[in-house]
Parts: structure tokens; C-alpha cells; sequence
């Protein structure tokens, strides 16, 4: 091959070439992003562990004052009176047998103060079968009680939750402000609280079931970028060496 034959293969590489340095860059800087999303995703689960076990329960926030990234999972202790009859009941799954899960809901039901303020209680989980209130009466706890769990904001619905009908009270997210509206609630806290297992007597609705396991999968999505940064660069060599070291093929007349 004639150095001038291998100068305009050289040339021929320089658009394929710019092009490849852009996308290894772009899948370059995706997987050094999902590095640094793990270690922050690891430091939210520490501060949000830490904060699930703090000994003595804090006070509820000020309504005005609730702000989600600083209190949202802080475990808090709460007095007042439950109104069962506004009780709200939320679709929902909840762990079963190993390998299965439970179909039922999830009883939200208002903390009247003595203030007049209330805060709405997610209870816990009751199954299917026990959805009517009167199959669970030993679980509604009568006269002022204590409440002791954790605080969590109003539930985003995801593209794939059916959206709640409040005219129909079928509800598949725990939306504070629209469940306050349905049941003619004033003066309530923006948050909920996540009960604690041993909030019910007789069993149902069963609380304690939130699970501190957002998921952390960030370094497996880093590989990701990585393996295809290396596969670009494979391609590319493979397809640089054979454009400057195939034969030419004569020009037939």
C-alpha cells in the first residue's frame, strides 16, 4: 500500500473517530454519574437508618415547618383519638410467604388532637378477606392512645398505579391532601406516620410493615456504561484496523 493509499485511509477515520471519542466520553461520564449516585444513594440509606431508630420518638413537626428531606423516615410519638369511621383503605401488597405476597390494603385512619389537628396513622396491613371493619373490630383502639412510627409524605403514583377515585373510595395511593378532602378532614398535617408493628390490638391491621430498601442499584448500572465504553472501543479498533490493513482490491476494467 502506497503511503498515499494510507494517508486517505487515515483521513477516512477522522469523522468515524471524532464521532467514537463523543460517544466513549458520553457513556464514560454516565458510568463516573452512577458511581457517584451510589455513594449518595449509601449515604441517604445511613442517615435514613439512623433516623428510624432514634431513642426517645421526637414530637411530631410544626405543620408549617415539615420539610421532606429533613424529616421524612424520623420516628416520632404522637397522642390523640383514632376516628375509625373515617378510616381510608388503600390497595396495596404486603409481604406473605416466602415467595408470595399478601393482596389487601393498607387502613389509614385520622389521629384527632387535642389541638383539633390531625395527622392520618397508616395503621398497617389487613388481607383482602378482612376489609370490612366488623371482621377486625378488636383493632380499633378506643379513647386516646399513643402512636409511635415513622413520618412519610404523601405517596407519588407511578405510570403503572391505577389512579385513585375518591368518588368510588377505591384509593392506590396514600395522597394525604385528597384523602383529607374525601373524608372532610381540616387541619391536617402534611405528612403521615407509618405505625409501628406493635401499635393494634388483635392483630390486624398489622403494622410495621415499611421497609427502609430504597434501591441501590447504581454500580450495577455504572458496569453497564463502562461495558459498553469498552465494547465502543473494541468496535472501533476493530473497524480502524481492518480500514488500514485490508488489501486494496484492484480496479477491474
Amino acid at each position: 500500500m502506497s503511503s498515499a493509499d494510507r494517508s486517505a485511509r487515515l483521513r477516512s477515520l477522522i469523522a468515524p473517530g471524532l464521532a467514537a471519542l463523543v460517544c466513549l466520553a458520553i457513556l464514560l461520564g454516565l458510568g463516573v454519574w452512577q458511581l457517584a449516585r451510589k455513594g449518595e444513594k449509601e449515604a441517604l440509606i445511613a442517615r435514613i437508618v439512623e433516623r428510624s431508630h432514634v431513642e426517645p420518638p421526637a414530637a411530631p413537626p410544626p405543620f408549617d415547618a415539615w420539610d421532606p428531606k429533613a424529616d421524612e423516615f424520623r420516628r416520632v410519638r404522637a397522642r390523640g383519638t383514632f376516628l375509625h369511621d373515617k378510616e381510608v383503605l388503600v390497595h396495596g401488597l404486603a409481604p406473605g410467604e416466602p415467595g408470595r405476597a399478601l393482596q389487601g390494603f393498607y387502613v389509614l385512619t385520622p389521629l384527632m388532637r387535642d389541638d383539633g389537628t390531625a395527622i392520618l396513622v397508616n395503621r398497617g396491613f389487613v388481607p383482602t378477606e378482612l376489609k370490612d371493619p366488623k371482621s377486625r373490630a378488636a383493632g380499633q383502639v378506643a379513647g386516646e392512645t399513643a402512636v409511635t412510627g415513622m413520618l412519610r409524605g404523601s405517596e407519588i403514583r407511578t405510570m403503572f398505579v391505577p389512579e385513585s377515585d375518591p368518588a368510588r373510595d377505591q384509593w392506590y395511593t396514600r395522597d394525604i391532601a385528597a384523602i383529607a378532602a374525601a373524608r372532610g378532614l381540616t387541619n391536617v398535617a402534611p405528612y403521615l406516620i407509618e405505625a409501628d408493628a406493635t401499635q393494634n390490638p388483635g392483630g390486624w391491621p398489622r403494622g410495621g410493615n415499611l421497609r427502609v430498601d430504597l434501591p441501590n442499584n447504581h454500580l450495577q448500572y455504572a458496569f453497564t456504561w463502562f461495558g459498553i465504553a469498552a465494547c465502543l472501543v473494541g468496535v472501533f479498533s476493530v473497524f480502524a484496523w481492518r480500514r488500514l490493513n485490508d488489501p486494496v482490491e484492484p480496479d477491474v476494467p
